[in-house]
Protein backbone atom coordinates (compact mmCIF):
# COMPACT_ATOMS: atom_id res chain seq x y z
CA UNK A 1 0.00 0.00 0.00
CA UNK A 2 1.31 3.25 -0.80
CA UNK A 3 -0.10 6.77 0.99
CA UNK A 4 0.19 10.09 -0.88
CA UNK A 5 1.07 12.52 2.13
CA UNK A 6 2.18 15.53 -0.12
CA UNK A 7 -1.13 17.11 0.54
CA UNK A 8 -0.60 16.87 4.21
CA UNK A 9 2.55 18.69 4.77
CA UNK A 10 4.31 16.23 6.81
CA UNK A 11 7.82 15.24 6.74
CA UNK A 12 8.22 13.02 3.63
CA UNK A 13 5.91 12.78 0.58
CA UNK A 14 5.34 8.78 0.87
CA UNK A 15 4.23 5.96 2.87
CA UNK A 16 4.76 2.96 1.54
CA UNK A 17 3.22 -0.28 4.01
CA UNK A 18 3.77 -3.42 3.75
CA UNK A 19 3.65 -6.50 5.92
CA UNK A 20 5.62 -10.05 6.57
CA UNK A 21 4.65 -13.50 7.66
CA UNK A 22 7.60 -13.36 10.48
CA UNK A 23 10.97 -11.88 11.22
CA UNK A 24 12.78 -13.12 8.71
CA UNK A 25 10.44 -12.25 6.27
CA UNK A 26 10.22 -8.74 7.06
CA UNK A 27 14.50 -8.79 7.34
CA UNK A 28 13.85 -10.29 3.91
CA UNK A 29 11.49 -7.89 2.40
CA UNK A 30 13.65 -4.99 3.75
CA UNK A 31 16.74 -6.25 2.33
CA UNK A 32 15.13 -6.64 -1.14
CA UNK A 33 13.84 -3.52 -1.46
CA UNK A 34 17.37 -2.11 -0.28
CA UNK A 35 19.09 -3.79 -2.55
CA UNK A 36 16.52 -3.32 -5.67
CA UNK A 37 16.77 0.72 -5.19
CA UNK A 38 20.39 0.47 -4.51
CA UNK A 39 20.97 -1.45 -7.90
CA UNK A 40 18.09 0.40 -10.21
CA UNK A 41 18.54 3.96 -8.82
CA UNK A 42 20.92 4.22 -6.61
CA UNK A 43 19.07 5.06 -3.94
CA UNK A 44 20.05 3.83 -0.54
CA UNK A 45 18.20 4.88 3.00
CA UNK A 46 19.16 7.44 5.08
CA UNK A 47 18.03 5.98 8.51
CA UNK A 48 16.90 2.10 9.20
CA UNK A 49 15.44 1.30 12.33
CA UNK A 50 14.35 -1.96 13.83
CA UNK A 51 16.12 -4.47 11.82
CA UNK A 52 17.10 -6.29 14.87
CA UNK A 53 14.26 -7.20 16.69
CA UNK A 54 12.29 -7.18 12.45
CA UNK A 55 8.83 -6.29 14.00
CA UNK A 56 9.01 -2.96 12.19
CA UNK A 57 11.13 -2.47 9.89
CA UNK A 58 11.76 1.40 8.83
CA UNK A 59 13.55 2.75 5.64
CA UNK A 60 13.50 6.53 5.43
CA UNK A 61 14.54 7.54 1.80
CA UNK A 62 13.40 11.08 2.89
CA UNK A 63 11.02 11.68 0.37
CA UNK A 64 9.30 7.99 1.24
CA UNK A 65 9.55 5.78 3.65
CA UNK A 66 8.91 2.19 3.45
CA UNK A 67 7.46 0.51 6.77
CA UNK A 68 7.99 -3.50 6.58
CA UNK A 69 5.55 -4.53 9.58
CA UNK A 70 5.28 -8.34 11.01
CA UNK A 71 1.10 -8.26 10.25
CA UNK A 72 0.33 -8.51 14.24
CA UNK A 73 2.65 -5.08 14.50
CA UNK A 74 0.88 -3.54 11.25
CA UNK A 75 -2.79 -3.75 12.76
CA UNK A 76 -1.83 -2.79 16.12
CA UNK A 77 -0.17 0.65 14.86
CA UNK A 78 -2.64 1.38 12.35
CA UNK A 79 -0.58 3.55 9.96
CA UNK A 80 -3.57 3.48 7.32
CA UNK A 81 -5.84 4.42 10.47
CA UNK A 82 -3.53 6.81 11.44
CA UNK A 83 -2.95 8.65 7.96
CA UNK A 84 -6.53 8.07 6.92
CA UNK A 85 -6.46 11.72 5.33
CA UNK A 86 -3.65 10.60 2.82
CA UNK A 87 -4.82 9.18 -0.56
CA UNK A 88 -3.91 5.68 -1.12
CA UNK A 89 -2.25 4.90 -4.41
CA UNK A 90 -3.05 2.30 -7.07
CA UNK A 91 -0.47 -0.13 -7.55
CA UNK A 92 -0.55 -2.64 -10.37
CA UNK A 93 0.20 -6.40 -9.99
CA UNK A 94 -1.53 -9.41 -8.39
CA UNK A 95 -0.89 -7.80 -5.18
CA UNK A 96 -2.82 -5.12 -5.29
CA UNK A 97 -6.02 -7.12 -6.13
CA UNK A 98 -5.91 -9.13 -2.61
CA UNK A 99 -5.83 -6.48 -0.13
CA UNK A 100 -5.76 -7.69 3.76
CA UNK A 101 -7.75 -7.21 6.45
CA UNK A 102 -5.12 -4.66 7.55
CA UNK A 103 -5.44 -2.52 5.03
CA UNK A 104 -8.80 -1.18 5.67
CA UNK A 105 -9.22 2.09 6.26
CA UNK A 106 -11.60 3.74 8.98
CA UNK A 107 -12.30 7.46 7.90
CA UNK A 108 -10.79 9.08 10.83
CA UNK A 109 -7.18 9.89 11.68
CA UNK A 110 -5.45 11.59 14.69
CA UNK A 111 -3.66 14.63 13.79
CA UNK A 112 0.24 14.27 13.49
CA UNK A 113 1.74 16.91 16.37
CA UNK A 114 4.17 19.14 14.75
CA UNK A 115 7.21 20.81 15.77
Amino acid sequence: MVLDLRLLKVFTDYFVICHATSGRHALSIADGIEERLAKDLKRKPGHVEGRRVAEWILLDYIDFVVHVFIEEKRTYYGLERLWGDAPLLPLSGKEADEPSSAETRPSRRRTPKSG
